[in-house]
């Protein structure tokens, strides 16, 4: 199993492949708690959000895409328990530029690779923009929720989303002029 694709191995758990799951679980459920973590101020939360996201894989697994990417539709069903954990908790989500004080301290490797693949000015640019705006870019351009999931994340009108994005991209553009 270890030398099987995500993809590969998200399909055997479509066909009820224990051990495939297994194994996605224990490449995947890292990286998952940790951005769940920087997304949620609750570590329970994120932790009982963790399973939950695992328990919908085991049974929706069916429905991933085989020309996908794994790691992309393991975000989104972990993404959208988030979302659904904190409607029915009345809960906030912490913007992307305000960690919860447990998470970790080091850059993520998400982090890092965008770093390496953006131009020094655009990572400065984007390090400019006030944390409001910074969140929602980082909801709708670099998690890739829709607006209505974006603003239920972080607690705010869709309108508002719509407005800081616009505002944000117009920032940018100003600076990378």
């Amino acid at each position: 199993m270890r030398e099987a694709s995500d993809e590969r191995l998200l399909r055997k758990v479509a066909r009820g492949n224990r051990a495939a799951f297994d194994e996605l679980y224990r490449r995947n459920a890292g990286w998952l708690a940790v951005r769940l973590r920087r997304r949620c101020p609750d570590p329970e939360l994120a932790a009982e959000v963790l399973q939950d996201c695992f328990l919908t894989v085991w049974r929706s697994a069916g429905g991933f895409d085989p020309e996908g990417s794994a790691a992309a539709w393991l975000w989104t069903v972990a993404s959208s328990r988030l979302i659904d954990a904190f409607r029915r908790q009345g809960a906030r989500v912490r913007p992307a530029g305000e960690p919860a004080e447990s998470a970790l301290v080091a850059a993520s490797a998400e982090d890092e690779a965008l770093r390496r693949t953006m131009s020094p000015e655009l990572t400065a640019a984007l390090e400019r923009l006030p944390p409001d705006l910074r969140a929602v870019l980082q909801s709708t351009v670099l998690d890739g929720r829709t607006t209505r999931e974006t603003a239920a994340l972080l607690g705010i009108p869709e309108g508002t989303v719509k407005t800081r994005a616009r505002k944000a991209r117009l920032i940018l553009k100003e600076a990378l002029a």
